[in-house]
C-alpha cells in the first residue's frame, strides 16, 4: 500500500506519466504528447499558490473559537507528525519534526486554557531506536514546560493511532478527547478516532495561507508542490476509508 501511495502522488506519478508519455511518442504520437504534457504540465500547475491553497482548503473544518468548545473534552491527544533523523541542535539524537513542533504548540496552548491532560501519539514508522511519542513528550516537558500524562508509542499510522489511544485512554474512563493535528490531516484523523470508539472534538492547528491575489499566485514553487503532495494524500487517505467503510457495510 505505501509503495502504491507514492506511485500514486507527485512528483513521482508526474515523472512516469512524462516518461511513458516519451516511450510512446514515436508510435502513437497524440497519445503520448498527452501523456508529457499531463505529466509535466500536472507538476508545473501542482505547485503553484492558488491550487495548493485549494486543494487544503477543502480539507480543513473550523478553528476552534475558543476553550469553551473542549468543555466535553477529557484529555488532550495529539499526533505525530514525523521525526528528524539525528538532530544536533537540542542533544536528544532524533528531534519531532516542523509539523510535529506545530501540534505541539496548539497542544500546550490549549493544555494552559484548559488544564486537560496529554496524550502524544507516534511510534516507530521505521523501526527506529525511540518512539516518535517520546520524541514529543520531552519536547513538551523541557521546551513547553508541560507534562505528559499518556504516552502512546506503538502505532505506525493513522489508523493505528486511533485504536491503540482509544484502548489506553478507555483504561481510565477517557471516552471524549481534543484531537491536535494540521487543519488538512485532522478530519482524517477524527473518522478514524471516531470509528475506534472515541468523541471528538478537533482542533485544527497550520491552516492554509489564502493566495494574494497577485501574478506570484501562479508562479510555480517547490513549497507549494510539497503541500500540493501532502493534501493528495489525504484525499486519497479519505478516498481510502470510505471504500473501507463501504466494504464494511457489505459485510455485515
Amino acid at each position: 500500500m505505501a509503495m502504491l501511495k507514492y506511485l500514486l502522488l507527485p512528483p513521482l506519478a508526474n515523472g512516469l506519466l512524462t516518461l511513458l508519455g516519451m516511450a510512446l511518442w514515436s508510435r502513437m504520437r497524440l497519445l503520448g504528447g498527452l501523456l508529457v504534457v499531463l505529466g509535466l504540465g500536472g507538476l508545473l500547475v501542482l505547485a503553484t499558490p492558488m491550487t495548493s491553497y485549494a486543494l487544503r482548503q477543502g480539507l480543513e473544518p473550523a478553528a476552534l473559537a475558543g476553550p469553551s468548545q473542549l468543555r466535553e473534552a477529557r484529555a488532550i491527544v495529539i499526533l505525530g507528525g514525523g521525526r528528524d533523523v539525528d538532530a544536533p541542535e537540542f542533544g536528544w539524537g532524533d528531534a519531532p519534526a516542523n509539523a510535529s513542533w506545530r501540534r505541539l504548540a496548539y497542544g500546550a496552548h490549549l493544555h494552559r486554557q484548559t488544564g486537560l491532560p496529554i496524550l502524544v501519539s507516534g511510534g516507530r514508522v521505521h523501526d527506529e531506536h525511540s518512539a516518535e511519542a517520546s520524541l514529543m513528550a520531552a519536547a513538551l516537558r523541557e521546551v513547553f514546560e508541560v507534562p505528559v500524562r499518556w504516552m502512546e508509542g506503538s502505532s505506525r499510522d493513522t489508523a493505528q493511532n486511533a485504536r491503540h489511544t482509544a484502548e489506553m485512554l478507555g483504561a481510565d474512563g477517557i471516552e471524549h478527547v481534543a484531537l491536535v493535528s494540521q487543519a488538512w490531516h485532522l478530519p482524517r484523523a477524527q473518522a478514524e478516532f471516531e470509528r475506534a470508539g472515541l468523541s471528538v472534538t478537533p482542533a485544527p492547528t497550520e491552516f492554509a495561507s489564502p493566495p494574494s491575489g497577485g501574478t506570484a499566485d501562479w508562479l510555480p514553487r517547490a513549497y507549494h508542490l510539497h503541500q500540493s503532495t501532502r493534501a493528495l494524500h489525504e484525499w486519497l487517505g479519505r478516498a481510502e476509508l470510505a471504500l473501507r467503510e463501504r466494504l464494511l457495510r457489505r459485510g455485515e
